[in-house]
């Protein structure tokens, strides 16, 4: 009979797989708790990092209904339980990884289907969602501008085309000016 902590655990964990945005699994071996604290702060407040044992992790998985990591649930686990934005997780993951090499990203999960590595490090090498969204508001607003441009063309145009009829009518009523003497008046 399972003792009643490990069930809570594997429910926790297994509503940590639900509730997540995405999960990324890291081996900590060689890490201490000072490096450990400093990855934790690193993540921030939207990310959970959590040290399991791995066949309560592998339960809980099966349980949420996630599948593909099995294999990854070797050695020592922590798994960054991603409630935000998965960009900003995977950069601190990879940050932090490249600074203490006892850190190893061994993959993900997200959008219901397993990351490799090299999926968790594309989704770290991507902008953050800040980043995008001020990039976005930055070309719609030149797609705006470029489009009160079109939209006010025609209008100038009539104006201009307007302005240089009144022009030519103008000049037309004044008649010749007096430089310009017509070719009968000075043959004579």
């Amino acid at each position: 009979m399972a003792k009643p902590t490990k069930v809570s655990a594997v429910a926790e964990i297994a509503d940590k797989f639900r509730d997540s945005s995405a999960a990324v699994i890291t081996e900590y071996r060689g890490l201490t708790m000072a490096q450990l604290s400093t990855l934790r702060r690193a993540l921030g407040s939207r990310v959970n990092y959590r040290v399991a044992k791995n066949t309560l992790v592998r339960r809980a998985a099966e349980d949420a209904g996630v599948q593909g990591l099995a294999d990854l649930f070797v050695g020592p686990t922590a798994i960054a339980f991603v409630d935000g934005e998965p960009v900003d997780a995977a950069k601190a993951l990879r940050d932090f990884a490249k600074d203490n090499k006892a850190l190893v990203i061994k993959g993900g999960y997200m959008d219901g289907r397993p990351l490799s590595v090299d999926e968790v490090t594309r989704i770290a090498d991507l902008d953050s969602r800040e980043v995008l969204l001020s990039k976005l508001a930055g070309a719609m607003k030149g797609n705006m501008a470029k489009a009160a441009a079109l939209f006010a063309a025609p209008a100038s145009q009539v104006a201009r085309l307007a302005a240089a009829l009144q022009e030519k009518k103008a000049a037309e009523e004044a008649g010749p000016v007096a430089d310009e003497v017509p070719a009968e008046v000075s043959e004579s």
